[in-house]
């Protein structure tokens, strides 16, 4: 189940609420992983926000510019994907027992230019 909430409150309450009756809960939407990757109770591999991939040096994957005026005048502007940069890739793997559907095994991924994938 990909759980797209703003709350870290609702993901981790639907990660309860599914326990034993989903494989997975994965929360998404604020593009920051998290480091609460766990097993619950019932087999449920459980994970508050995923992260993102996109933009390494930006803001939530938009132009840091764009952001910080936004902020700095509270105008509105336009956010924009920049075109070039360092790039990240953020998830998750789960290993799921093939007779029951409970996870047995998770681990969050994370790969940019300051954590490297190491095979």
């Amino acid at each position: 189940v990909d759980f797209h909430a703003e709350a870290t409150s609702e993901k981790i309450a639907m990660g309860w609420h599914l326990d034993g009756k989903a494989s997975v809960v994965v929360g998404t939407h604020t593009h920051v992983q998290t480091a609460d990757d766990r097993i619950l109770p019932g087999g449920t591999a459980y994970l508050t926000d995923a992260g993102m991939t996109g933009p390494y040096d930006e803001i939530l994957g938009m132009k840091k510019e764009d952001v910080i005026y936004r902020f700095r005048t509270n105008l509105p502007v336009r956010f924009e994907v920049p075109k070039k940069g360092r790039g990240q890739l953020s998830g998750l793997f789960v290993e799921l027992n093939d007779q029951t559907g409970k996870a047995v095994a998770i681990e969050r991924i994370m790969i940019n230019e300051d954590h490297r994938f190491e095979a």
